[in-house]
């Protein structure tokens, strides 16, 4: 009689603790509703005088999201190239569209010619880039400034003699100023700017890739003063 009182109160005791802990894991998930089991817990059978229940882990917290790949710089836009601005893509570089001294095509790279065009300028005069581009080169070259753009698509415009307002590996718009007229390709009595064209290293008369002169003034060699 004994033992089998003592057997009973051990089973109380035990199922009292599991209901206690079950309580402890379910605090913030509200009162069961009906025969709902606490969170955290399972009906693992059933005594003469309660439920047995057995613990189960939490749910696993959701994982957090994986934070934005970082987004690439935008990007500038490409410059239009010569090619697709039409058949005179460029504008006249001190807006006077005057032929001093035409292009000379020399007989081969090495011979005498006049490899691009004089227009007259007066000392100071704003010089603008012919088209968009790139610049390639400012500087001295044999004693006389100038600058060079590239275009793209093979094709090179040089401005000779000028100060530069620019530097190599500007990005400049067609009509902006790069630099001011000087003494230099033309003699500071007769001075004037000269315009170069190269296409896949080759210079060539710049003429077709402007629009038609004004008032072309074609001089003699002999009165020719550079």
């Amino acid at each position: 009689m004994i033992r089998t009182a003592a057997s009973s109160l051990i089973a109380a005791l035990s199922i009292g603790a599991l209901l206690s802990i079950g309580a402890v894991l379910s605090v913030g998930a509200g009162p069961p509703v009906g025969n709902e089991l606490p969170v955290g817990a399972g009906l693992l059978g059933r005594s003469g005088s309660g439920v047995l229940l057995a613990l189960s882990p939490a749910p696993a917290a959701a994982p957090a999201p994986a934070p934005a790949p970082d987004q690439p710089p935008a990007r500038t836009p490409p410059l239009p190239s010569a090619a697709a601005r039409g058949s005179e893509p460029w504008v006249w570089p001190t807006g006077v569209r005057v032929v001093e001294r035409p292009w000379q095509a020399p007989d081969d790279d090495y011979s005498a010619g006049h490899r691009g065009l004089d227009v007259p300028a007066p000392l100071g005069t704003a010089a603008v880039a012919v088209d968009d581009g790139v610049v390639a080169f400012a500087g001295q070259v044999g004693g006389r400034p100038l600058v060079t753009i590239d275009h793209g698509d093979g094709v090179v415009s040089t401005l000779d003699s000028l100060d530069p307002a620019v530097e190599a590996g500007d990005e400049v718009r067609q009509g902006a100023v790069v630099g001011r007229v000087v003494a230099g390709h033309c003699p500071a009595s007769a001075p004037c700017l000269h315009l170069g064209a190269r296409v896949d290293g080759r210079y060539v008369d710049p003429t077709p890739f402007l629009p038609p002169a004004a008032w072309p003034v074609l001089l003699p060699e002999s009165a020719w003063p550079g």
